[in-house]
């Protein structure tokens, strides 16, 4: 590994610790994400590289071509972020979208969906509590910074687009979606079985 740094111009060393951070800092990169672009495309050219940096900190670089996804995994129980009840739900929606969304999409479009597919999607699986626009727009934030998602627009405006990345299936890697939808059920029902 420093051979391979030794060799690197002061470009791509730059570019080397831009890409680490980016990694550390949001778990995902997206090649369809345009500030991850670059990133994705440095990864894949020095994946040898960054698989031992990551191995030393103990971590495992995760790479799905066909997708176009990074994921960084491993390390310490630290760094796991824990999401609330509605963040967990929102998740799994989009996870959910994006399984129907790419039935109508095409190999070389990207899954759009908008802020009243995940409100309409959240009231179509009963639910019992509404959700909440300040939660949802707290998710979307974290999601958009953990590159699963890209927005357009105003979150507070129904049509307000979303861009879900395919990293959203190395974020919620379950191959059944019937899991997933199973899943949103028991996180809803739980709630009405604690009041």
């Amino acid at each position: 590994m420093l051979q391979a740094l030794e060799t690197m111009t002061q470009t791509q060393k730059n570019q080397f610790k831009d890409t680490a951070n980016k990694l550390l800092s949001s778990t995902f990169l997206s090649r369809d994400k345009r500030d991850n672009k670059e990133a994705y495309y440095f990864l894949m050219s020095y994946k040898e590289v960054f698989d031992e940096f990551f191995e030393i900190l103990g971590y495992e670089i995760t790479l799905d071509v066909p997708q176009g996804a990074v994921m960084l995994s491993g390390g310490n129980n630290s760094n796991i972020l824990k999401l609330k009840r509605d963040e967990s739900l929102i998740l799994l929606i989009l996870r959910l979208l994006y399984h129907e969304k790419m039935k109508e999409t095409s190999l070389n479009e990207n899954v759009v969906c908008s802020i009243s597919d995940i409100h309409e999607k959240y009231d179509y699986l009963q639910i019992k509590r509404k959700l909440n626009k300040t939660d949802l727009e707290n998710a979307i934030r974290i999601f958009r910074r953990y590159n699963l998602i890209e927005t357009t627009g105003d979150l507070k405006t129904l049509s307000t687009k979303i861009v879900i990345l395919p990293t959203i299936l190395m974020a919620i890697n379950s191959e059944d979606i019937n899991e997933v939808y199973n899943t949103i059920i028991k996180i809803g029902h739980d709630e009405e079985a604690d009041k």
